[in-house]
């Protein structure tokens, strides 16, 4: 497709968290080809200018970078008012910041959880309440909450609150979503399954998630391509990848039990336990 006929953000801006690397980095990427100005933040300031050069190279788009980790419950709040500062608008939400946790529950101290939660759920949620009014008002605005397959199947040993906090981003886009019907706004959780990134370098999980299957794993060029025409259509939740929207269906066939006798058997195949 020619990118001018593909070009449907243009002047609009759009903030990805999480977006020096993998998912994130990929659907900065899909947005600058549609034609969207971006502001990139992440903890990485090295990574964030080079995916800006990228860009400014390749599209002609506009990119601002912001570093911060929001981890820090300060984080958004201050990520707002410095694009308020900028004279920015924010028209996408890209909701895309996460990492897991490994081990069993009691294996790593609270603080350790509860910065997790503070960038898995809380995060997100203070992102699109912070910047929501301005898309209602503007009768425009698209928000992407990347949750994942692990939050529509049951939960499994190990990575005890990334299925958990998956699941509660799915059902917060929903009723988002149904919030927003009529008003221009968007909103879609994505659910990827297994991905080509990052993240299991920084789990330590890749030696173990390396053992299955490719027909299992999906590009992250790809995710991002479907998560955003999922938006753009008004789709609540998307799972990528055919194979994973055949998993999604079994597990909601077979009872409960069943479903989680069978996530327990398997999941020494992706998860550190």
């Amino acid at each position: 497709m020619d990118e001018r006929t593909h070009r449907t953000h243009d002047l609009r801006w759009a903030l990805v968290t999480g977006a020096s690397a993998g998912i994130g980095a990929a659907l900065a990427r899909e947005l600058a080809t549609r034609g969207c100005n971006l502001v990139l933040t992440a903890r990485r300031r090295e990574r964030l200018d080079a995916l800006a050069a990228e860009l400014s190279a390749r599209h002609t788009v506009r990119t601002e970078c912001i570093a911060g980790d929001l981890a820090d419950a300060q984080a958004s709040q201050q990520l707002c008012a410095e694009i308020a500062r900028r004279g920015i608008a924010i028209d996408v939400l890209v909701n895309n910041a996460g990492y897991g946790v490994t081990g069993h529950y009691p294996a790593q101290p609270w603080d350790v959880h509860a910065a997790f939660l503070q960038v898995m759920i809380t995060a997100p949620c203070e992102l699109a309440h912070r910047l929501l009014p301005g898309m209602q008002q503007r009768g425009y605005g698209r928000i992407v909450n990347v949750a994942s397959l692990a939050g529509l199947i049951p939960g499994s040993a190990g990575h005890t609150l990334y299925a958990a906090s998956k699941a509660f981003l799915i059902k917060f886009s929903q009723s988002l979503a149904l919030e927003n019907t009529g008003r221009g706004v968007h909103v879609t959780a994505l659910c990827p399954g297994f991905t080509y990134s990052e993240f299991h370098d920084v789990t330590g999980t890749r030696s173990i998630v390396s053992r299955m299957p490719a027909w299992m794993w999906l590009g992250a060029d790809d995710v991002a391509r479907q998560g955003i025409d999922a938006v753009e259509r008004g789709e609540a939740v998307w799972v990528t990848g055919k194979v994973n929207r055949l998993i999604k269906a079994l597990v909601k066939l077979v009872p409960d039990r069943m479903a989680l006798r069978a996530v327990q058997k398997r999941s020494k195949n992706f998860r550190a336990q």
